[in-house]
C-alpha cells in the first residue's frame, strides 16, 4: 500500500520540473492527482506523462475564476481534498532601479496573491488532517541581487504559513513550506552552462538539485510521515540557505 493510497491531492502549475515529478510520485504512492497548467498542449503532455489517476485542469493560478474552475472538477469528480500542494510562482530579475510596476504586480499576482485564493478556495473541500504546504524559495532568507521583488513574495507566503496553520489548527490541518534551492529544470536552459557552473559553485554539494529530490520531500509533508510537522520552512537546497 503507497503512502497516500486513497488520497486526493491538487497540484498547481504541475505540467513541468518540480511539481510534476511531484504529481508522478503522489500517483505512484497511490493519490489521485488534479493538476494545472496555463497551455492545453504543456497540461495534456503532463496528464500523458503521469498516465494514470490524474485530472488536467487547464487555468492560471492568479485568475479566481480559474480557481473556481479548478476546483468546481474537483468536487465534481472526487468531492474532497487531502493534499494541496500550493506550487505556481514565478520571478524575474530586475534591480531596485529597474523594478516597474507590472513587474511587481505580476510577481505578487501569482506568488502571494495567488497562493492565498489557491489555499482559500480549496478549504470547503478539504478534508480534516489535511496536509497543505505552498511552494517557497530560499531566496526569501538570502539577499540575492536583483531578485528583491521575488524574494519578498515568498517571505509573503512563508509568512501565510505561519498564519494559516493557526487558524486552521481546530480542523488539524498541516500548513508548511517546501522551499528549493538551485533545482535542474528546463526554466534554467535559457541562463546557459556558465550560469549553471554559478549556481553549482554556491551550493555545497556542487550540484544542483533534481526534481524528484524535491518530490521525496513534498511525499513527505503530504505523507502521515510528517502528522507532527506543522509550520516549518523545510530547505530543499543542499545546504545552500545555510551557509
Amino acid at each position: 500500500m503507497g503512502k497516500l493510497t486513497g488520497k486526493v491531492a491538487v497540484i498547481t502549475a504541475a505540467t513541468s520540473g518540480m511539481a510534476l515529478a511531484t504529481a508522478k510520485l503522489f500517483v505512484e504512492e497511490g493519490a489521485y492527482v488534479f493538476i494545472t497548467g496555463r497551455r492545453k498542449d504543456k497540461l495534456d503532455e503532463a496528464v500523458k506523462a503521469i498516465g494514470k489517476n490524474v485530472t488536467g485542469v487547464q487555468g492560471d493560478a492568479s485568475n479566481l475564476a480559474d480557481l473556481d474552475r479548478l476546483y468546481e472538477t474537483v468536487k465534481r469528480e472526487k468531492g474532497k481534498i487531502d493534499v494541496l500542494f500550493a506550487s505556481a510562482g514565478q520571478g524575474e530579475f530586475a534591480t531596485l532601479e529597474q523594478v516597474t510596476e507590472e513587474h511587481f504586480d505580476k510577481t505578487f499576482d501569482l506568488n502571494v496573491r495567488g497562493t492565498l485564493f489557491t489555499v482559500q478556495k480549496a478549504l470547503p473541500l478539504f478534508n480534516d488532517n489535511g496536509s497543505i504546504f505552498l511552494n517557497g524559495s530560499i531566496a526569501s532568507i538570502k539577499g540575492i541581487p536583483s531578485f528583491g521583488v521575488y524574494s519578498a513574495s515568498k517571505a509573503a507566503v512563508r509568512s501565510f504559513a505561519r498564519t494559516w496553520l493557526v487558524e486552521l489548527k481546530e480542523r488539524r490541518i498541516r500548513v508548511n513550506i517546501l522551499s528549493p534551492g538551485t533545482i535542474d529544470t528546463p526554466i534554467l536552459d535559457p541562463l546557459g552552462d556558465e550560469a549553471k557552473e554559478g549556481f553549482k559553485k554556491m551550493i555545497p554539494r556542487g550540484e544542483m538539485g533534481r526534481p524528484e529530490e524535491i518530490a521525496t520531500v513534498a511525499l513527505f509533508l503530504a505523507s502521515s510521515d510528517s502528522s507532527f510537522v506543522n509550520g516549518i520552512e523545510l530547505f530543499v537546497d543542499g545546504g545552500t540557505a545555510q551557509i
